[in-house]
């Protein structure tokens, strides 16, 4: 299949990644923040619900749409990848399979409220292995005080906090793949850091905008 964007670095396909995926080659670490199955405002990390509008293309961000589409995908991944990095958001996390370890990425300053209090956390599974071959010193969980920049994505990652978590479980060279790209911020990450990546995104507008992220100056990162 043509990428829709490519370099010595990143390679972006426009399309559906269960379609995809078996044309690609083996990858050392998925690195994805998938659509969390938000269509109310109960475990929303915004102040009001996702909604069609959110999206291009009317994308329903319900949780039939990632029971059906999305954790099998993320299932299959956890099969042939040496690691796998999820974040699930908080309302149906309990539909991926459980996680070899867990952390968070805590938010001091909370972004909503939840039955018994503050929304003050996003999950982080970890499957697979840690292609460092360490454990003592490797952090799960991280502060996240950062502010995503606004590329048109109703979830965007903050880059800074991405590329500490990239760092944490991946080698220089580690061929990366995200098959929910989106803005692009797992392929910013790792195309910063030196790794190579692969980015998968169903919707062309989000393609167009990781393409034009990918063709900025690399800035200055001291990895973890």
């Amino acid at each position: 299949m043509k990428p829709y964007y490519e370099d010595d670095a990143v390679t972006i396909f426009h399309g559906d990644c269960r379609e995809i995926l078996p044309t690609l080659p083996p990858v050392d670490l998925v690195l994805t923040d998938p659509p969390y199955g938000i269509d109310s405002p109960i475990g929303n990390l915004r102040r009001r619900p996702l909604s069609a509008n959110d999206y291009l293309g009317g994308f329903q961000d319900t949780p039939e749409n990632l029971r059906e589409n999305v954790v099998p995908v993320i299932v299959e991944l956890i099969g042939t990848a040496t690691a796998v990095i999820v974040t699930p958001g908080n309302k149906n996390f309990a539909m991926y399979p459980q996680p070899q370890s867990f952390g968070v990425f805590y938010q001091p300053a909370a972004t909503s409220i939840q039955t018994f209090g503050n929304l003050d956390a996003q999950p982080i599974f970890y499957y697979g292995s840690n292609p460092r071959n360490e454990r003592f010193g490797i952090k799960l969980s991280w502060v996240l005080t950062e502010q995503a920049e606004d590329f048109g994505h109703p979830c965007p990652k903050p880059i800074r906090a991405w590329k500490r978590l990239m760092a944490s479980v991946s080698l220089h060279e580690t061929l990366v793949l995200d098959p929910f790209m989106g803005s692009g911020t797992t392929l910013r990450a790792a195309k910063d850091l030196g790794r190579r990546a692969i980015g998968i995104e169903i919707e062309e507008r989000y393609c167009e905008i990781a393409a034009k992220r990918m063709s900025q100056t690399v800035m200055a990162f001291d990895a973890v």
